[in-house]
């Protein structure tokens, strides 16, 4: 019985230590935010490859390639520091855009493998709603992450970033510039 209880209690042990071993968890987040305008008025500057000035920090896009195919942008900061992307789908018919991050510094967005569908779908005739669905790990990719790239840490930086750029994206189109 005593080396039942014993080997129990190892099983017990490891199991416990490998679970903290595993490594960072995919995170997901879905924002979404009514505007006050048509959805094709809404996918007219979220569907702008070129201009992304309603994302939150960014102040100037480069666009490689043609969006109808497959496509890099480079979005340069207000610090100066790029995040550069990859389209994964670029749908201006289904007011869809789908992405993954190919370069950021964690301190800009603490986020690893970061992939992300933007949608845009009408609700009634002079309203629309606009989805963001993200996933990605967090910004350090070992175990002991410091505390302000662990699984909290990032899942806030990405969710603060996503909700603030949908805002200046509803205030501009609202705005009508």
């Amino acid at each position: 019985m005593k080396k039942i209880t014993l080997a129990l209690a190892a099983t017990a042990a490891l199991v416990a230590a490998t679970a903290q071993a595993h490594g960072p968890t995919r995170r997901k987040i879905t924002e979404s935010i009514e505007i006050n305008a048509p959805a094709d008025k809404v996918w007219a500057v979220l569907g702008d490859m070129k201009n992304s000035d309603w994302m939150q920090n960014v102040t100037k896009t480069e666009l490689n390639g043609d969006p109808a195919g497959k496509f890099k942008r480079v979005l340069t900061l207000k610090n100066g520091d790029q995040i550069q992307e990859t389209s994964n789908k670029y749908k201006p018919d289904d007011k869809l855009f789908s992405y993954y991050i190919d370069k950021v510094d964690v301190k800009d967005l603490p986020a690893n493998d970061y992939s992300a569908t933007i949608t845009v779908e009408p609700e009634g005739n002079d309203k629309s709603k606009v989805e963001w669905k993200a996933a990605f790990y967090r910004g350090y990719m070992n175990n002991d992450p410091p505390p302000d790239l662990n699984d909290e840490a990032s899942e806030k930086g990405v969710g603060d970033w996503i909700k603030a750029s949908l805002a200046n994206l509803k205030a501009k189109v609202e705005k009508g510039s």
